[in-house]
């Protein structure tokens, strides 16, 4: 049998301006997963997916959960199982003010760098999403079929933290598992190079309340005798991390290791410069542990960042008050072995052994979950590298991911299956911001991408 690649690939280019067409449809639907007013958008822009799924051949449906539903579909057949993962849902649009169009009316504008699709959702993640399905359009439009088994599955919850999925894939489990996961919520290295995510940054969140007085007190009667919980809360942040940049969280280290020296190796040729990394955002000296270059710090170090504190008064003028309680949000990116529940733990016997008399602590817990790594050696990672650097040009990097991509997990946890990350969004494409965008060509090349992949994974 010939190579059917040139012919696909010919064919995705010939397609773009309908396929182009086809994504701005669903761009127009207005599914914002966090907002209750627009539940029967999702419900839309899901029934658009199975429509346009079903026309592709696959068996496809609509299935209900307590939120969002999600969009399940199975087609092709072969002795490689592959499920791919995508969500249909998008952030909130606010500030609308700052927009310089209707976030939903979709358009291809001309920059100083190319064209690009602007709209919200654009590039996270029903752009991403749709370079999938064209790639399986051109398949099936040129050979008959689908290269392999694949099974689709498509969150409408993603944006709001994915209440339904782990029952959902539970539930499921048997329907839903194959041999690899692919997810393409992710994007290029360098906005040049393809890149493949193997690991993943856990991420554990807590919210400490500290309470002193049973009132707020004025400052001038009570400053002095009364312990003031704004004091106490800073001192015990100020203490997260000593001089070297070290967390001082008892045992956080525990289960944390060292990339391996050929990967560290493979980073290091990436030529990426930590001072123009923070210059991008008007900061020039690196703040995490010393000794470890921006790429470890980003992708195999663990944090502690403080997010958000409160306490007091904190509107317009000045109120000269004792507050009555203060309060943090404190986020940990997680790697390696790290086990969130027990760092959960050890983080709130630390602070409550920093308590003074007078005060009482309450804790908040805003999700845990570990970090992910995946097996590079696998034939399915080495196949989809190959097909990258064929369709860029350019060597396709496997790197690391500094946040936190919760699926990839679950498919670990839940389902006992790897997970492969590769996405073709930019570092400028303002995803959760106003103006996001997604570039015409990465969206054509992704496409061309994943037809390149389908066809490795095959063979």
């Amino acid at each position: 049998m010939s190579d059917p690649i040139p012919a696909i690939l010919k064919r995705i280019d010939a397609d773009q301006p309908r396929a182009l067409d086809r994504l701005m449809e669903l761009l127009r639907i207005p599914s914002i997963s966090t907002d209750p007013a627009h539940a029967d958008d999702c419900e839309t822009a899901a029934d658009w997916l199975v429509a346009e799924l079903t026309d592709l051949g696959f068996k496809a449906s609509k299935r209900a959960t307590p939120g969002h539903p999600m969009v399940v579909a199975h087609g092709g057949e072969g002795a490689r199982h592959v499920l791919f993962y995508g969500h249909y849902d998008v952030q909130p649009v606010d500030p609308l003010r700052l927009w310089n169009r209707d976030p939903f009316d979709p358009a291809v504008e001309q920059t100083a760098r190319g064209p690009v699709i602007r709209a919200r959702g654009a590039s996270d993640d029903k752009g991403q999403l749709m370079t999938f399905l064209e790639a399986c359009r051109a398949w099936k439009a040129e050979t008959g079929g689908l290269p392999c088994r694949l099974t689709i599955l498509f969150e409408g919850e993603e944006e709001s933290g994915s209440p339904s999925l782990v029952p959902f894939l539970k539930e499921n489990a048997d329907e839903l598992r194959a041999e690899i996961a692919l997810i393409c919520d992710t994007g290029l290295f360098d906005d040049r190079v393809p890149a493949i995510i193997t690991t993943l940054r856990g991420l554990l969140g807590e919210e400490v309340t500290i309470t002193g007085p049973d009132r707020d007190l004025h400052s001038g009667m009570y400053g002095g005798p009364a312990m003031n919980p704004i004091r106490v809360l800073t001192r015990i942040l100020g203490g997260l991390h000593d001089d070297q940049g070290r967390v001082q969280v008892p045992g956080f280290y525990d289960g944390v290791g060292e990339p391996p020296s050929q990967v560290k190796a493979s980073w290091n040729n990436l030529g990426f410069s930590t001072e123009a990394f923070l210059g991008e955002v008007g900061l020039s000296h690196a703040a995490g542990e010393v000794g470890r270059s921006g790429l470890e710090q980003i992708w195999s170090r663990p944090t502690a960042e403080i997010n958000g504190i409160t306490g007091g008064y904190t509107g317009d003028g000045f109120k000269t008050v004792l507050p009555s309680k203060a309060s943090a949000k404190v986020s940990f990116r997680l790697v390696g072995g790290q086990d969130p529940i027990r760092l959960r733990e050890s983080f709130r016997d630390w602070v409550i052994a920093q308590m003074p008399p007078d005060c009482q602590v309450t804790f908040a817990e805003h999700g845990a979950a570990p970090a992910s790594a995946m097996e590079t050696e696998s034939e399915v990672f080495v196949a989809a590298q190959s097909a990258l650097t064929e369709e860029w040009g350019l060597p396709a990097a496997f790197i690391g991911g500094g946040g936190s991509i919760p699926i990839a997990g679950y498919f670990q946890s839940v389902l006992g299956m790897q997970s492969m990350l590769a996405g073709f969004a930019k570092d400028d494409d303002q995803i959760h911001s106003p103006n996001e965008k997604y570039d015409v060509e990465s969206f054509r090349k992704g496409v061309r991408s994943w037809a390149r992949i389908l066809r490795k994974l095959a063979d």
